[in-house]
């Protein structure tokens, strides 16, 4: 079976984007993959974080992990910083990565875009995401088209590491499914809906109440005219609209059309929050039971110990490739 790699940094409630664009397709990997699925913890500490709120999201995190279906029987979920293999062979590719690679990536410029200063965590964030894919030789890493930068920037560094040392290291490939991997905000279609985000109104959050999705349709923003249609140069609102709704309801865009047309933005809307509460129903119980029942921890415990497991020996044949002496456990 070919390795899946994929994780969520705790930097915020998880969103429909997240649900729609990465945890769908967690579930439909895990059925003939190996999937190492990790709540991003060290990742989200590049940017000030309060201890209480990490510890809080990060549970809460793994939790909608399972609740959106990904199997503990068939996956593991775990905590980054509970496999310290990640954190290790991180510090080991950074010695590999030149300055210059680090500059040209688009992330670190858009964070660090007017900022008087800047975390020397930021910018070599992208080896210690090469480290977490390739500590586990991923065939296969989930990334939407933002992250694709720092896999092809993995790639390089295993191919550097293999040429250097020895082959050692899979050259992972990225997944990005064609439809739904991006979902865009609800007050600006030309922007990514984002968990962190300042402004709530801007995406649905997985565990906002009924109520709350109904006002925040209703408010999301479209285009001039009324007419109910895909295309995203002409009406990017409504079409991203429209592509959460065909997610959720597995309605084609086709479909979509011919049921709203000559008709209102008005009632799509509606149309959509029902789509989306219906959605989120299940998962929002199940969430609840997790949390309640404290199974998090032991789930988390055990995805962790089978990680160390893979992870440990990658980074021993590592350490030895590059001339470190074996310690004495």
């Amino acid at each position: 079976m070919k390795r899946v790699l994929s994780g969520i940094q705790p930097s915020g409630r998880l969103t429909l984007g997240n649900y729609i664009g990465a945890m769908k397709n967690f579930v439909k990997l895990q059925d003939l993959h190996q999937c190492y699925f990790m709540v991003a913890d060290l990742h989200a500490i590049t940017v000030p974080q309060q201890p209480e709120t990490l510890r809080d999201l990060s549970e809460a995190n793994a939790a909608l992990f399972i609740a959106a279906g990904i199997d503990p029987a068939k996956s593991n979920v775990f905590l980054q910083s509970a496999v310290p293999q990640h954190a290790e062979l991180g510090w080991l590719l950074t010695t590999l990565t030149t300055m210059g690679e680090l500059e040209r990536m688009t992330q670190f410029k858009e964070k660090s875009n007017g900022k008087e200063s800047i975390g020397a965590g930021l910018f070599v964030y992208p080896s210690l995401m090469a480290a977490d894919i390739l500590v586990y030789n991923a065939d296969l890493v989930p990334v939407g088209e933002d992250q694709k930068q720092h896999l092809e920037l993995t790639r390089d560094l295993a191919g550097r590491f293999n040429h250097r040392y020895g082959e050692c290291f899979t050259l992972p490939e990225p997944y990005i499914p064609e439809v739904g991997a991006r979902v865009m905000s609800l007050d600006d279609a030309s922007k990514k809906m984002s968990k962190s985000s300042s402004v709530a109104a801007s995406f649905i959050a997985l565990l906002d109440p009924p109520d709350v999705i109904r006002k925040k349709i209703s408010r999301a923003t479209t285009d001039s005219g009324a007419e109910v249609r895909y295309d995203e140069a002409t009406k990017p609102e409504i079409s991203n609209l429209m592509s959460i709704y065909s997610q959720c309801s597995g309605s084609s865009l086709e479909d979509i059309r011919l049921k709203y047309e000559g008709q209102m933005y008005g009632g799509f809307k509606k149309d959509l929050a029902e789509v989306i509460v219906n959605t989120l129903e299940p998962l929002q119980k199940r969430y609840y039971e997790i949390r309640e029942s404290g199974e998090i921890q032991d789930i988390l415990a055990q995805g962790a110990r089978n990680a160390h497991e893979v992870a440990s020996r990658t980074l021993d044949d590592v350490k030895q490739r590059m001339g470190f002496l074996p310690s004495k456990h």
